[in-house]
């Protein structure tokens, strides 16, 4: 695999072995790519349902295996669920950001913008209270009932324990039937 350089001449891949002037990807590197394509479409509907847009699911996908192509050859090499390692980056990545999002300082002027139009579920109660849940709430509720994992599949996903996992569920799930017997109470 090439990989074009900012000065636009083809430079290999990391983990890519030079053979007479050419690249071939190693095994670890073909690994890697055919996991990631076959993780893909999972892992986009993983972070869309973590972060309610497409854009930041995508950011969420590229961020996580950014990081497990990096390490693929330990994550092999030690046994670990590949799938469960890029899932808890990218919860842990989707975290960060929420964090980070809440330091930042709002300004009364807003910007010009042009007419944007809203994502086809932003109006849905159901998204509207899993986008109200905290960020680890929310990554307990889809992994459980968006991509149906166990509690121990989810907590080593997560890195927490199946206590954590029972406990971030029973609250979400309390708030959730709270944001959603409003919901149905006003459509009355």
């Amino acid at each position: 695999m090439l990989i074009e350089s900012p000065d636009g001449e083809a430079a290999p891949a990391v983990g890519a072995t030079v053979i007479a002037g050419r690249s071939e990807p190693d095994e670890a590197t073909m690994e890697f790519e055919e996991f990631a394509r076959a993780s893909l479409p999972g892992l986009l509907r993983y972070g869309y349902a973590l972060t309610g847009s497409p854009h930041d699911a995508a950011d969420l996908v590229q961020t996580a295996l950014e990081k497990a192509g990096a390490r693929w050859s330990k994550i092999i090499r030690h046994d670990t669920d590949p799938l469960a390692y890029v899932r808890r980056s990218m919860a842990n990545a989707h975290v960060s950001r929420w964090r980070r999002r809440r330091r930042e300082v709002l300004v009364d002027e807003l910007p010009d913008r042009g007419v944007s139009l809203p994502d086809r579920l932003d109006g849905e109660p159901l998204w509207q209270a899993l986008a109200g849940l905290p960020p680890r709430q929310r990554a307990v509720v889809v992994l459980r009932y968006y991509e149906d994992l166990s509690e121990a599949e989810i907590a080593a996903a997560l890195g927490i324990t199946a206590g954590t996992v029972k406990s971030q569920a029973s609250k979400a799930l309390t708030k959730w039937r709270t944001t959603m017997s409003s919901v149905e109470g006003r459509d009355r």
